[in-house]
């Protein structure tokens, strides 16, 4: 789970969960936001236990900066936790989605 793949070209996919007030405080827009600011390809989504939940895909750099953006969040948010867990680069999102 440490390492990360990421294919040839320097591209990687992770699948990220970010743990505290992370609701209500307009995170999945905010994340959103950053994504497309920064060209990252994906989706954010609310669970049902109070996290939130969100895929990243892009070249490395950019989306270690998704993934340490995701430790802080928005203004209101109050993180306690991310878990990031990496994934085969796929390639099958060519923007940022919403979800509910």
């Amino acid at each position: 789970m440490g390492k990360n793949r990421t294919c040839e070209d320097g591209l990687t996919r992770v699948h990220v969960f970010v743990s505290g007030k992370v609701q209500g405080v307009f995170f999945r827009s905010s994340t959103k936001d950053m994504a497309e600011e920064l060209g990252v390809s994906g989706w954010v989504r609310n669970l049902a236990d109070g996290r939130v939940e969100a895929l990243f895909e892009g070249k490395k750099e950019i989306v270690e900066k998704m993934i340490e953006w995701c430790k802080f969040g928005p203004e209101m948010a109050k993180v306690t936790g991310v878990k990031v867990i990496s994934e085969d680069y796929r390639g099958e999102f060519s923007g940022f989605l919403l979800q509910r």
